[in-house]
């Protein structure tokens, strides 16, 4: 496992691509990639940035409008094919993207609308090696945000992503697994072939009530179970990247180098109390 860094750490104030300078000399392994302004430099300059910083491309955001109407998603899927070319041919074998707790459609109409379209971007995705991770939300406000709960089990996204396609898992989120109620079971049940992207950050020991998706803190500065959920990924034989992904905490008030620094540290340290670094 390697630590990425996220763009929610430097509340998206460094421009692509200092923002892989930053990542590497600061000693994180990996930068997730902002895709769009990576395709406007091109295949060449984007890969010769990572490899001369020897830092790895840990995952882009899923490009696929899939939330929206048919001809929304069909104008994304179109781009689809390069998009995916382009990030195999730059090393970044990783898409992640999350889904609302709650919804104004019927879940079984839901679900089967992101079936479909989830299904049919996997395959596009599958031939330039790349997989697909889906975030399920944990938090109980996101779940009542709308009339119709929604996936936010971490059982059922996991048996959901592997209808999806083969090459669709879940991006597990440390914040979300806990605020859901999962376990280390969940995370050894999902196995290796299914975990595609990790997120972490901590959580306050608060009543389900009073959480904020907004209110997050360092890893290792909460209740999450650190040793429990590296332990787990380890035994797996997780070996990809670890993103904090973190909001609030006081990040827009620091420079986006003691952000990142202070996110660094502490997803080394807890890491290292789990065993894992």
């Amino acid at each position: 496992m390697y630590i990425s860094l996220n763009a929610t750490i430097t509340t998206g104030r460094v421009p692509w691509p200092e923002f892989v300078r930053l990542a590497a000399r600061l000693g994180f392994g990996g930068a997730e990639v902002n895709l769009g302004r990576a395709m406007e430099a091109g295949v060449a300059e984007t890969k010769a940035i990572f490899e001369h910083l020897r830092i790895k491309p840990a995952a882009a955001g899923f490009p696929v409008e899939f939330r929206k109407d048919e001809q929304a998603f069909r104008q994304s899927m179109a781009k689809l094919e390069a998009q995916a070319k382009f990030l195999a041919d730059i090393g970044c074998h990783r898409v992640a993207t999350w889904i609302a707790a709650s919804s104004d459609t019927p879940k079984a109409e839901l679900r089967s609308r992101y079936k479909a379209r989830f299904s049919e971007a996997a395959k596009v995705l599958a031939d330039h090696g790349i997989r697909l991770g889906l975030e399920f939300l944990g938090p109980l406000h996101l779940r009542r945000q709308h009339p119709h709960e929604f996936i936010w089990r971490m059982d059922e996204m996991t048996a959901f992503a592997a209808e999806c396609g083969p090459n669709v898992g879940l991006l597990l989120d440390a914040w979300h697994w806990h605020h859901a109620g999962a376990t280390v079971k969940d995370i050894l049940a999902a196995g290796k072939q299914r975990i595609v992207h990790v997120h972490i950050s901590d959580a306050k020991k608060l009543p389900p009530e009073e959480v904020k998706d907004m209110d997050r803190l360092m890893p290792g500065e909460g209740v999450i179970d650190w040793d429990g959920f590296f332990g787990a990924l380890k035994k797996i034989g997780y070996e990809d990247a670890v993103s904090p992904e973190v909001f609030g905490r006081g990040l827009k008030d620091m420079t986006p180098e003691e952000a990142a620094r202070l996110a660094l540290d502490s997803a080394r340290a807890a890491m290292r109390k789990a065993g894992v670094a």
